[in-house]
């Protein structure tokens, strides 16, 4: 009687898993989405406020806000932070120095940084 029991109870788990699988894939992609928007609101934000030495901010906080979201989040910042960092570096739009201070303010908001760490005196509260 348990053997019965055991064939029908196998199918039930792996059915299951499978659906939290694609669950888990639903929410991964879920959480990039929120997570990109996330980024294209600070650099829009950035180039609202025109603001010297923000720059450093809007990158911790973009990246905060998107790996706030979830570890889709956290792949959706981490891609465009890197892909924008190495246009910049390609086009040379800016130095190596620059280009290691920003990833360093990406990494910072990415893992949970306060981005206020970058954040200059005087920048306006709506941002």
């Amino acid at each position: 009687m348990k053997v019965p029991v055991l064939l029908l109870l196998v199918p039930i788990v792996v059915a299951h898993a499978q659906f939290q699988s694609i669950f888990d894939g639903a929410k991964f992609v879920k959480e990039a989405a929120q997570g990109s928007l996330d980024m294209a609101r600070a650099y829009m934000d950035m180039l609202d406020a025109n603001y010297k030495d923000s720059d450093k901010y809007f990158h911790a906080r973009g990246n905060y806000d998107a790996a706030q979201r979830g570890s889709g989040g956290a792949w959706a910042a981490k891609l465009i932070s890197d892909a924008r960092q190495t246009a910049e570096t390609f086009f040379g739009t800016q130095t190596a120095e620059d280009h290691a201070a920003d990833q360093k303010a990406n990494t910072w908001g990415r893992y949970g940084g306060d981005p206020n760490h970058y954040r200059p005196k005087g920048l306006p509260d709506k941002y």
